[in-house]
């Protein structure tokens, strides 16, 4: 799988109602929401709560479902959505994950770091 010279790979503890699991995970901003594997959040007890309407990668659109988890990235926790992915994709750390845990991509370096938010 070939991935642009910007991208990286972070863990990301993905935290649900049986357990947590640590992914490495693609951070890809170009993402409204984190996106994990749907066997991995089944089996953490996550249930999807509703279905979104996504615009894909490709330029498609479909129906996802988004189920509610806790993530932890760095030390930092914060409740999240996460879609239920395709098996197979590669688990990814969306905008508003990073958005809810303060950080930004520091893309010469390839790493998350601590940022301020705007009111």
């Amino acid at each position: 799988m070939n991935f642009a010279m910007g991208t990286f790979f972070h863990p990301i503890i993905i935290i649900g109602p049986g357990g947590q699991e640590t992914v490495e995970a693609l951070v890809d901003t170009g993402a409204s929401f984190t996106t994990m594997p749907a066997s991995l959040l089944r089996r953490l007890g996550v249930s999807p709560h509703r279905q979104a309407r996504l615009r894909l990668a490709d330029g498609q659109s479909a129906i996802w479902d988004i189920g509610r988890i806790r993530s932890s990235i760095d030390g930092e926790e914060e409740a999240d959505l996460c879609i239920f992915g395709a098996e197979g994709s590669p688990p990814t750390i969306g905008a508003h994950t990073l958005q809810a845990m303060l950080l930004a991509v520091d893309p010469v370096d390839h790493r998350l770091v601590p940022t301020e938010a705007s009111s």
